[in-house]
């Protein structure tokens, strides 16, 4: 069976660049069947959802539900759900849980001092408070968005969690079909493609130690996604593996080329040369589009350390 996994896989297209884009994530747990827009089309109300998204449009905030690995039948309202929010900006990292019974209550919170870092609102909306358990590892499956997330997501959510891996759910949406199954670590917000088993419990074993694993990153979502190309090729370069040893510090240009300048917590920097192409030949994108496509590709042209003076500069 061809779907958009496996051409993409089949045509080795380049997995750097390609996460999606949040400063802050915001997940609310809700059982049951997902529609392709989840928010809207689930058994979450409908209209909660459409303010939700209204909430935090522009703010930096990416709301997705998320749902126990298994079989996903309508058990009814459950009682209390399970909501996590985490800020993913480099010296400003957090996750907090909290349990509600009530879902409207998360209009209650401030969404732009969210996207900004701030998780006061989290605690006095929701009684939030630093979560403490393992990294959650997210795994799309909603298979009405792409049925490659079904029928690769699932069975991923589902060995891991079978497997005794602790904070793995499913979620609703994180991007990029063509590179599923796909994965989004948090606290730190980096993104995987073309997941398997035995390589996200190395990723979670690196992130219980502050470390990152590059092999099969799609970028870290703080960042857009020249500057997610160019920090990642820092990591590479310099052997940096460390969390939030590395941080985008500006963007110059525009499409279809950057210049992107990467500090070091030590106070190294780079500047990163990337410019964006078209991965050929054409094909679908997703595997419900009806028409070709040449999907976006980041590609790293140049990465330079500099010099104290080319910095002054």
């Amino acid at each position: 069976m061809s779907t958009c996994a496996n051409v993409s896989r089949d045509l080795d297209e380049p997995i750097s660049g390609t996460a999606a884009t949040a400063t802050t994530w915001l997940l609310l747990e809700q059982p049951g069947p997902w529609g392709a827009k989840a928010l809207t089309s689930s058994h979450l109300d409908p209209a909660l959802g459409r303010a939700l998204e209204a909430a935090a449009e522009g703010t930096g905030v990416r709301i997705a539900l998320i749902r126990r690995p298994g079989r996903h039948a309508d058990l009814g309202t459950p009682t209390e759900r399970h909501v996590y929010a985490a800020h993913t900006v480099p010296g400003n990292v957090w996750l907090h849980s909290a349990a509600v019974h009530d879902p409207q209550r998360l209009l209650d919170l401030d969404f732009a001092a969210l996207g900004r870092g701030d998780h006061q609102s989290f605690g006095t909306a929701l009684g939030g408070r630093s979560h403490t358990g393992d990294p959650l590892a997210l795994v799309c499956t909603n298979g009405k968005r792409d049925r490659c997330c079904a029928l690769l997501g699932r069975p991923l959510a589902a060995e891991l969690a079978a497997s005794g891996v602790e904070g793995v759910w499913e979620v609703t949406h994180l991007g990029g079909h063509r590179f599923s199954p796909t994965l989004l670590v948090l606290p730190y917000g980096y993104a995987y493609g073309r997941a398997e088993a035995h390589a996200v419990k190395e990723i979670l074993h690196g992130v219980q130690e502050g470390r990152i694993v590059v092999e099969g990153c799609r970028g870290r979502s703080a960042w857009a996604r020249p500057a997610q190309a160019a920090e990642l090729a820092v990591r590479t370069a310099a052997r940096e593996y460390s969390a939030d040893a590395l941080t985008v510090v500006r963007t110059d240009g525009a499409a279809p080329r950057w210049e992107v300048t990467v500090a070091h917590a030590d106070g190294r920097h780079w500047r990163v040369v990337v410019a964006q192409g078209a991965s050929l030949p054409p094909r679908a994108e997703s595997c419900g589009a009806s028409v070709l496509g040449s999907p976006a590709r980041m590609d790293v042209v140049a990465v330079r350390e500099l010099t104290p003076t080319a910095l002054a500069s």
